[in-house]
């Protein structure tokens, strides 16, 4: 490393080691020249060589969690640090909302992963590295596209609308939770796509820590956003010392990871006589429709990040760069990142400090038309399903197979179709702060978060299947813009205020303004001049030429809601044994009833220290600690505007009624109760948590249209529902150090949940929800939101089998039974480790038991009807032992409802650090990691953890139903890090 300019030019060398307790190296330590800004951070095994003056006496060692330590360097030209962990410097980086807490004085629920502990791959969104590393907390992917949604459910499911998502603070910076990509505006039958995830604009390598904040005691200051949990965000932050440079290049490509089985070409064949169906139905060929659609997608992933810094001053800047095809031909996501933190200090006395975010990003997603709910004629997952393997998708001249009618060529659906999506972010904050005296510290937080999306889709018009499609073609841009602004004022203090008493308090005020807004425009081509013709551009680079009464305009902007907050929050500690955790918050929405806008929430929580107690055994116990708390949050998760009398304007000034307005709206309240117990022992090397929780909903916002007779234009009447949903688990953690030392390292840890979910007391009608799609099963539905069951339960004719004559015995299509539930009832989260010298070796594995899945795609596409038709059927149709008729209907019953048990291999890293090479490489390590390697179940679809949300039943998000998902791919990626 180089010399500051301040320094003497006169230098030496001084290098070492710091290791821990155990000898084993501690990588990333800061080594500073006491009273410098000369340093280094140490490299993969704990190394560290750097250019001192030749004055100097002593290095300031410190490392996140470990006491800090003075070294003496007096005519030494080498050194071994051995720093011992600290419980309370371990405690201070905990952040619990608005400010920071020692861990010993936490009494709820939290959570806290660091980067060492994130899963292993290539992420578009930093989400997915918590997948199964956290008990009570459900991490499942929507979409096996590249950027696609991710649900986090924290201690089980409790939403009847909205997304049930928890809220996400970045740099105490609370989300909006929503993405501004616009939503697919197509032709007739193509249906709604995926979500985009509202977390994509992040870096998941510039993330230092998750909180994940589960019970109502840790969560009530944050109110009425809080009441599906908090997840914390800490991104990284520059250290003091000599400028490190630090450099992550990774590429790897991406594969199906299993496909649902449907008849071969030579199946097929003997399909058709089994049958009876048409000869005709046997073109010749022999073709694989969904591998044809599919390729091998390749990734490439840089991040390199500059950060260092003095006494007064430290500062961290990066730059990513992501590109990542997806594996359906003509997909993929890039993103483009840059994020910048400072964190200054003025004055002589160092009491003014301003720290600076700024996470800007731009991602653009290539999408295919898989959809949720598209019509008979199926997206392009369906339509290569469903594709008769005999028939070729190409011409013999190498043109594309179309001809007129219902059965789509994917290949063409494909080729022929073209979304292409931009979204730009920023999330900027300025955070002032003086301190007033060493207990006392005033800050103000004013932030931005601006988000704008644009969408371009277009149907070449040689797509005839499509209505509309032929001769004219079809365009679409739309574009939305979401905005957030935030003020926030907080007091923090920390004293000690008796003897063996102290006080950590935090007093606040918060505004936060939401504004949403877009626009749109789609047309088809004039079938009089040709349509939108062939001048090898996309058409919506001259949407203008399309047919003037074709064209749909539309624009909106809800109505800008406003959240007004006080809170405030106070921790006693006695003794360092009993402590006494105190919330409370009053939030001020505009979004609800005129006489429900202000609504309170509480907390209170206790914690026992018995490792502080005299009469604790501390030769065997490390730690033992007893919580309990209990507290109340909100959810205001429904549209701006929904209590008041809302209007769409349509064409020529026509108005519409959106909603009808509800002056007693108020707050979906959660109350939550929770016990807990932390174990250390043998120097923490052994750690377990446990946690009960009872968690009851109520006053659940939920939208309903007028009775019979119900007026020629309906108005959504959004109200609260009486009944609850409650939540009720207990959840485990286990972390275990079998062995460490400086040549060998083995750890295992283990965390699951166990949840039962009922709605209770539910006044009025059954809920009815999860819509089932496909040819045939228009109007049909899956779900119920009923009193005395799960939420979202499955209540479905019984399918009693077949007979003789190859059809269903008779079913009662309206005498519904429950069926099972879509929420599961185990979670389970498995992660081993282990170092040999410089080899290591990092596994972790995912499960998720107890749950049910309707298989929509099988009921929709696999059914023996479609034979009959000319089209493909599932292999186990065929495969059954009674011939069925192809005449028999493919009604939704018990039929196509399966378990959704699985146990799956999330990552697998094998890493070596090579550490310094030569005198500019410090710390170098190369590693190969695999995702997504395999999945242990018996669900016969593409994937038990994927779940295709669908809102056409009642506008609730349907849970556990599989229709025609984008797959899930495996990946395998080889990476190297290193700082300069």
């Amino acid at each position: 490393m180089l010399p500051s300019l301040g320094q003497a030019q006169t230098t030496r060398p001084v290098s070492g080691k710091v290791v821990d307790a155990q000898s084993a190296g501690l990588p990333g330590v800061t080594v500073v020249v006491t009273g410098t800004t000369v340093g280094a951070s140490t490299s993969g095994d704990g190394s560290f060589e750097l250019q001192v003056p030749a004055t100097a006496t002593t290095l300031t060692v410190s490392y996140v969690g470990y006491a800090s330590q003075q070294v003496n360097i007096t005519g030494k030209s080498s050194v071994q640090v051995t720093l011992k962990e600290d419980a309370q410097s371990l405690s201070e980086v905990v952040v619990v909302g608005y400010g920071t807490a020692r861990k010993q004085d936490v009494t709820g629920a939290v959570a806290v992963i660091g980067e060492k502990d994130f899963n292993k791959g290539t992420f578009t969104s930093p989400d997915q590295l918590l997948q199964g590393r956290v008990s009570g907390v459900q991490v499942g992917n929507n979409s096996g596209q590249p950027g696609g949604p991710t649900t986090i459910r924290i201690r089980g499911n409790s939403a009847v609308t909205g997304s049930g998502q928890p809220l996400y603070v970045v740099d105490g910076v609370p989300l909006d939770g929503r993405t501004a990509r616009p939503g697919l505006a197509a032709s007739a039958d193509v249906g709604a796509g995926a979500d985009s995830n509202p977390l994509n604009f992040l870096n998941p390598d510039d993330i230092e820590t998750f909180t994940v904040l589960k019970d109502a005691s840790a969560t009530a200051i944050y109110g009425s956003r809080a009441a599906y949990g908090v997840v914390l965000i800490t991104t990284k932050k520059g250290n003091s010392g000599a400028p490190v440079l630090s450099v992550g290049v990774s590429g790897g490509f991406s594969k199906l990871l299993r496909r649902p089985e449907f008849l071969n070409a030579s199946q097929y064949r003997e399909a058709i006589g089994y049958y009876g169906a048409p000869a005709s139905n046997d073109k010749g060929g022999d073709v694989d429709a969904l591998d044809e659609i599919l390729r091998t997608g390749y990734l490439q992933n840089y991040n390199v990040a500059m950060s260092g810094g003095g006494e007064t001053g430290r500062y961290r800047l990066s730059l990513g760069y992501l590109d990542q095809d997806g594996i359906v031909n003509k997909t993929g996501f890039k993103k483009y990142s840059a994020n910048l933190s400072t964190n200054l200090q003025f004055l002589e006395s160092k009491k003014l400090g301003v720290d600076v975010n700024i996470a800007t990003s731009q991602f653009r997603e290539q999408l295919a038309n898989i959809t949720t709910d598209a019509g008979f004629r199926g997206s392009l997952i369906g339509q290569a399903l469903q594709w008769n393997p005999t028939q070729p998708l190409r011409n013999p001249d190498g043109s594309l197979f179309i001809q007129s009618g219902d059965v789509v060529n994917p290949l063409a659906a494909q080729e022929l179709y073209d979304d292409n999506s931009r979204v730009n972010t920023i999330l900027a904050s300025i955070a002032p702060s003086y301190k007033f005296a060493d207990w006392l510290n005033y800050r103000m937080l004013l932030s931005v978060n601006y988000n704008s999306g644009e969408r371009r889709t277009s149907i070449n018009q040689r797509l005839i299947n499509y209505p509309g499609i032929e001769n004219q073609g079809f365009a679409s841009i739309s574009n939305n813009e979401l905005t957030t602004q935030q003020m926030v004022h907080t007091l923090n203090f920390n004293k000690t205020v008796a003897t063996d008493l102290n006080l950590n308090a935090v007093v606040g005020y918060e505004y936060t303004k939401f504004i949403n807004l877009g626009s749109s425009i789609s047309a088809y081509g004039n079938p009089a001049t040709g349509g939108f013709g062939n001048f090898g551009l996309d058409y919506t680079n001259y949407i203008q030429s399309s047919a003037t009464g074709s064209r749909t305009i539309s624009s909106f902007r809800d109505p800008s809601s406003a959240l007004q907050s006080f809170f405030g929050r106070a921790i006693f500690n006695y003794k360092d044994r009993y402590v006494l955790t105190g919330t409370l918050r009053r939030d001020e929405s505009s979004k609800f009833g005129a006489n429900e806008r202000v609504g309170y929430f509480p907390s209170f929580a206790f914690a026992w220290d018995l490792s502080q107690e005299s009469f604790f055994p501390a030769e065997k116990l490390t730690q033992l600690k007893l919580r309990t708390g209990y507290g109340l949050t909100g959810n205001q998760e429904f549209p701006a505007g929904a209590a008041q009398d809302r209007f769409e304007i349509r064409d020529n000034g026509a108005q519409i009624p959106l909603n009808s307005r509800n002056e007693n709206l108020k707050w979906q309240a959660d109350r939550q109760f929770n016990v807990g117990i932390d174990i250390g022992a043998f120097e923490n090397r052994l750690t377990f948590t446990a946690d009960y929780f009872n968690k009851t909903t109520s006053d659940i916002l939920f939208p309903t249209v007028p009775g019979q007779p119900a007026p020629q234009v309906q108005a959504i009447f959004w109200d609260n529902l009486d009944g609850k949903i409650v939540n009720k688990g207990v959840e485990m953690s286990l972390g275990t150090t079998l062995v460490r030392n400086d040549k060998v390292e083995v750890g295992f840890n283990a965390n699951a949940t166990f949840i039962r979910n009922e709605v209770k007391d539910l006044v009025g009608a059954d809920i009815i929800t999860g819509a089932i799609n496909g040819q045939g099963l228009s109007g049909s539905t899956s779900q119920l939101i009923r009193s005395g069951y799960p939420l979202n339960a499955f209540f479905l004719p019984r399918y009693n089998g077949l007979n003789e004559q190859g059809l269903s015995n008779p079913v009662d299509l309206a005498n519904l039974v429950y069926a099972g539930s879509p929420n599961p009832r185990t979670l389970l989260g498995l992660s081993a480790n282990a170092r040999y010298g410089k080899l290591s070796l990092v596994a972790n594995m995912t499960g998720v038991f107890g749950q049910y899945i309707y298989n929509n795609t099988l009921n929709a596409v696999g059914n023996v009807g479609q034979i009959g038709a000319g089209k493909n059927i599932a292999l186990s149709t065929f495969e059954n032992p009674i011939k069925e008729s192809i005449g028999n209907p493919a009604a939704a019953t018990t039929r196509y409802l399966e378990k959704g048990n699985y146990l799956k291999m999330s990552n697998l890293t094998l890493a070596y650090a090579f550490g310094n090479v030569g005198s500019v490489v410090k710390g170098a390590r190369v590693y190969i990691t695999g995702q997504n390697l395999f999945v242990i179940t018996k669900y016969d679809g593409f994937d038990p953890e994927i779940n295709t949300v669908k809102r056409s039943a009642n506008q609730v998000p349907s849970v556990g139903i599989d229709y025609l998902p984008y797959p899930s791919a495996r990946t395998f990626t080889l990476g190297v890090n290193f700082n300069l």
